[in-house]
């Protein structure tokens, strides 16, 4: 069994240089922005992100993605397995899962010998298994999606994450980087990943079917509108938007090379968003039937994620650190 990560059993180093650190994504709880990156890094601001302080965190694992289902719960993953909790709004952080022991729940969970090979070959590898999204429906069921076609849920707040049944529909174990419920806590979850990879649940997570996808390019993310519309981003600029949770898709011509990294919902301005990783905007005011260009608000940087400060300014998660910025009119 390979050695446990010394990254897995020591927090986050508290130091002012983790203010300038690298950020992978950033998210809304309630009115407070909670950003998280490199080395376990997650910090917190409560003035829109003018000022950051820095939170417990008790890994040093990368972390990649952030959800929030309220002003005080919510979940990030990232690298080494991990899944973590907050209860209290990003300040302190509690370790759920590991790449250690998702390995050995899919080992225990597999039902033929192809899946227990495989399964096998996870635990024999040690805790290395990164997460690349997650989606929290409520203080209680969450979904998290990563590397080699790995995905898990939770359905009692965290306490235990289960294997979610993919194999059958993702036998090449392709790498998955996002996932959205569709349509309220009722309706359905959709996957998306690498070369056109699209899966969906409607029964809750307990059965998954491929859909048929209309591109062979990775899509990096998904952003699900209060609407019931479904956009699915990633390599090359490209974009495809469902009305029927992802049974057919339109493509959205952006005209841009450049891939997208993140999407958001600005409900207060009535626009879908999404971010590219050269750090432009493209905002839609017709629920992502056409789209906008817009300069990069913090001026051309390696963006990653996208957040509204409750003032309205644009706050992005970036390889050079958190960014501010006002929003065009």
């Amino acid at each position: 069994m390979p050695a446990v990560p010394a990254a897995l059993t020591e927090p986050a180093l508290i130091s002012p240089k983790a203010l300038g650190a690298s950020t992978l994504a950033v998210a809304r709880a309630g009115d407070r922005l909670v950003a998280a990156g490199e080395r376990g890094t997650v910090l917190w601001s409560d003035d829109g992100g003018k000022t950051w302080q820095q939170a417990r965190v008790p890994v040093r694992a990368g972390l990649t993605a952030l959800r929030f289902v309220d002003a005080r719960t919510g979940w990030a993953v990232g690298h080494l397995g991990v899944i973590l909790k907050t209860e209290d709004g990003g300040k302190t952080w509690t370790l759920q899962l590991d790449g250690v022991r998702a390995a050995q729940a899919l080992l225990a969970a597999a039902t033929d010998d192809a899946s227990r090979r495989a399964a096998q070959r996870l635990v024999e590898e040690g805790a290395d298994k990164p997460w690349f999204d997650l989606e929290a429906l409520d203080g209680q069921r969450a979904i998290a999606v990563g590397a080699y076609g790995l995905a898990m849920a939770t359905r009692d707040g965290g306490r235990t994450w289960e294997p979610l049944p993919l194999r059958a529909v993702n036998p090449r174990g392709l790498h998955l980087y996002g996932v959205r419920a569709v349509g309220g806590p009722g309706g359905a979850w959709v996957i998306a990943g690498e070369q056109g990879l699209l899966l969906r649940s409607s029964d809750d997570g307990v059965s998954f079917t491929a859909l048929a996808s209309p591109y062979k390019g990775s899509f990096f993310g998904l952003l699900a509108t209060r609407s019931g519309a479904l956009l699915a981003y990633g390599l090359r600029g490209s974009v495809y938007r469902s009305g029927d949770a992802g049974t057919s898709w339109d493509k959205v011509e952006l005209g841009t090379p450049v891939s997208l990294q993140a999407g958001l919902e600005r409900a207060d301005r009535g626009e879908l968003t999404l971010l590219a990783q050269n750090g432009e905007l493209f905002v839609s005011t017709d629920d992502g039937h056409r789209f906008t260009r817009r300069p990069p608000p913090a001026g051309p940087l390696p963006a990653a994620g996208l957040a509204a400060a409750p003032d309205g300014a644009w706050v992005i998660a970036s390889l050079r650190g958190t960014r501010r910025a006002s929003p065009a009119p």
